[in-house]
This record gives C-alpha cells, sequence and structure tokens, in this order.
C-alpha cells in the first residue's frame, strides 16, 4: 500500500493567511504545509482540500482513479470545490466498515474530540491508522491483536494520543508514525525534527510517497538524555515534551514538599498541571533503586535537588566536617548515582541546573555547592547518549 500526503498541515494550512508570526514567516517555500489530505493507492482520498488535484499533480499523482472520498473532520471556511473527476465526499459513522472496489478495508473509528478517524487495509494486509486534527481514539482499553504498520495524526498537538496507541499496542517498535496536521504551534526546521523524533516519530514534505507497512528506519529514541539550563529556561517543559507520547511515565521530584512554604507548593503545582494524568510522581531522592529497577521511562527533576539533598546527609555545608570526610562521602554518593544512570535499562530524562555561568556564590558553601553540581553534570552527561541546553526556551544539541 502507497501513501501519498498531499499536505500535512492544518486545516488553515501553514502559513496561516495574514498571520505575522515568527513559525509562519519562516514556512516558506519548501516549508509551507498545504492542509493535510491523504492518497492511498490513487484509490482513495482522505480529506478533500482545496487544490487537491495540482497537489497530486504535483506529486506525480492524479486522482482520476478514486473511488472514495472521506472526511475525517468538519471543514469550517469557504466550500472546498468539488472535481467533476471525483465521488462525492462523505463521512462514515462511527463503527461502520467500508469494502471498496479496489479491495481496500476501511473503518470508521470514534474519536474523543468532533471528527472520525479511519482504519484502512489493504487487498494484501497493510494496515494504516489516519487520524483528525486535536483528536485521538475513544474508549481504548485492551491490547490489539497486532500494531499497525503506520500512524498518521496531530504528534504535535495531541501526543497523547500517541500514547494512549502505544499503551493498547497499537503503535508498536516497527510503526511508522508520522506527524501531519502541523501548525503554527509547532517549531520549524530541524527543530521540529528532533522533537518528533524523541516521540520515536517524523514528519515529512507535502508531496512525500510512503510505503505502507515497507522496512523503515525508526527514528532511534535516546535512553538516556540529561536536560540542562538556567532559572526559567524552559528546561522542565523540554523534558517533559521528550516523554508526552510514552503511555507510562514515572516523574521522579527531588525536591519533595516544604511544609508552610506557599511558593514552593504553587511552583509544584505548576509542574503538575502540565503533566499527563496517567503519569505517576515519585517524590523521593533514592534515584539508585529506581535506576536499576525495570519499568516505563523515568524523568528526574531535578539534579541539583538531588545534590542539595546528598550534602545534607553528609553535612557538607560545614567547612569542618567537609574536611573530615563529607567530601569522599559525597563522592561515593555521586559515583553510586552515575554507576546506575550507566547500567540502566530504562529510558531516562534528567534535568539540571547551570549554576557555574552566573553570579559567583558569596558565601564557601554555595561556592562548594556550584563547583559540585558541576562535577555532577558532567559525570552524568558523560553516561548520556544525548544532552541538551536551554536557552531561552530553545534546546541546543551538545551531544546525540
Amino acid at each position: 500500500m502507497e501513501l501519498t500526503l498531499l499536505g500535512t498541515g492544518a486545516p488553515d494550512g501553514l502559513p496561516r493567511p495574514d498571520c505575522p508570526c515568527a513559525v509562519c514567516a519562516s514556512s516558506r517555500g519548501g516549508g509551507a504545509r498545504a492542509a493535510t489530505a491523504l492518497l492511498v493507492d490513487d484509490a482513495l482520498l482522505l480529506d478533500l482540500t482545496p487544490g487537491a488535484v495540482f497537489a497530486a499533480a504535483r506529486a506525480g499523482r492524479s486522482l482520476a482513479a478514486v473511488r472514495q472520498v472521506l472526511l475525517t473532520h468538519p471543514h469550517d471556511g469557504p466550500a472546498v470545490e468539488l472535481p467533476a473527476s471525483l465521488p462525492p465526499a462523505s463521512r462514515v459513522p462511527d463503527g461502520q466498515e467500508l469494502t471498496l472496489i479496489s479491495g481496500h478495508r476501511v473503518r470508521a473509528l470514534a474519536m474523543d474530540a468532533p471528527g472520525t478517524g479511519y482504519e484502512v487495509t489493504s487487498p494484501e494486509g497493510e494496515r494504516l491508522l489516519y487520524l483528525p486534527p486535536g483528536a485521538s481514539p475513544a474508549g481504548l482499553a485492551a491490547p490489539v491483536a497486532e500494531p499497525y504498520d503506520m500512524v498518521v495524526c496531530d504528534v504535535i498537538g495531541r501526543p497523547d494520543a500517541v500514547a494512549r496507541l502505544r499503551a493498547v499496542e497499537a503503535v508498536g517498535p516497527d510503526t511508522e508514525v508520522v506527524a501531519v496536521h502541523l501548525d503554527h504551534d509547532a517549531p520549524p526546521g530541524a527543530e521540529l525534527d528532533r522533537r518528533l523524533a524523541a516521540g520515536g516519530a517524523r514528519a515529512v514534505p507535502d508531496g512525500s510517497t510512503l510505503p505502507v507497512g515497507a522496512y523503515h528506519a525508526v527514528p532511534e529514541v535516546p535512553r538516556r538524555t540529561l536536560v540542562t539550563g538556567g532559572a526559567r529556561s524552559g528546561k522542565s517543559v523540554e523534558a517533559e515534551q521528550r516523554l508526552e507520547t510514552f503511555p507510562e511515565v514515572v516523574y521522579v521530584a527531588t525536591g519533595g514538599r516544604r511544609e508552610g512554604d506557599a511558593e514552593w507548593a504553587a511552583r509544584v503545582g505548576l509542574h503538575r498541571e502540565r503533566r499527563p494524568a496517567a503519569w505517576r510522581t515519585e517524590e523521593t531522592c533514592e534515584l539508585v533503586g529506581l535506576l536499576e529497577e525495570d519499568g516505563p521511562p523515568l524523568l528526574i527533576d531535578c539534579l541539583s535537588l538531588w545534590l542539595t539533598d546528598a550534602m545534607d546527609r553528609v553535612d557538607a555545608w560545614d567547612d569542618g566536617r567537609w574536611a573530615d570526610g563529607g567530601e569522599e562521602k559525597l563522592r561515593g554518593r555521586v559515583a553510586e548515582l552515575v554507576r546506575a544512570v550507566r547500567g540502566t535499562r530504562r529510558t531516562v530524562v534528567a534535568v539540571t541546573n547551570e549554576t557555574g555561568s552566573g553570579v559567583v556564590p558569596a558565601t564557601a558553601s554555595g561556592r562548594r555547592f556550584r563547583d559540585e553540581l558541576g562535577r555532577l553534570n558532567a559525570a552524568f552527561a558523560a553516561e548520556c547518549e544525548q544532552v541538551m541546553l536551554v536557552v531561552a526556551g530553545q534546546a541546543l544539541v551538545l551531544r546525540g
């Protein structure tokens, strides 16, 4: 089964008409995306968009043999002219299955937002799932019999849709996940590729033809990632985005609770509101045990608070105790953590702070913490496949 993406953008296209934002300004030429529409084996058109005939011609295809046109979502704005060669466009009721003259079987799936998803099975048995913008399949519970060969969906707008499909094994290790309905809230260029690759997905240019079910190189998801940056740089958001397509994540909060501290409670509350409801939270600094266990991905936020706890335990803030065995004990705890990171079988994303680029602390204990955090960051980073620095909300890849 061959899939040609006549467009890969949001319903309004990219750039949006008359939008002055930076993403729209940079989405010109080869970066422009028409509204998403899929042509399957020149026989089935999923979503009818303006200029579909010309888009097909630019991709070296024809709509002359299309025998079925199906819509996935309500189309606002001006009416789309139906080319004379195409049959009328329609939407299929949820749960209904069609068999086309070409031999393709199409089943309509219920969504949790307005729209209809379509599962397409070729005469040879390849399976494609296409979802409308801003939607995820409804009623997913039990594992499916076999994963899809390809899933085409709104990865940026609804990463939880991919997570839900992974949870029921509808997306497996060999499933190709293609991001569409791309709008101006998605980062442009290489940043989009990097963000999608973190979730095992990719984007392709308009007009691309992809074989469904053929061997392809699935984007490699780094198993260990360190995200560093300054205060309010966006490093925690970056770390969370890297795991938002996973069905289950253990969020390890090393800061714990601080009784009577309203400002700290507000910070913790903001972090919790951002996290998917399916994620589980562990408030602990016992990272070694978690790293040595098997289980879902870990998001550790953050190493600087872990170090604060480790220094508290050996009383490293006191100069005398630091010299009298405190330094050696701290080095031992850090080495134990680094060994656990090296040997872990889990996917790990850890957040830390860059404190060495700012004001020099006024106290010896403050300078000690700065130095030890720099050493910890370097040792942890040495065990990671990917290391990222976040500055002003922009992620710079230092390794991987």
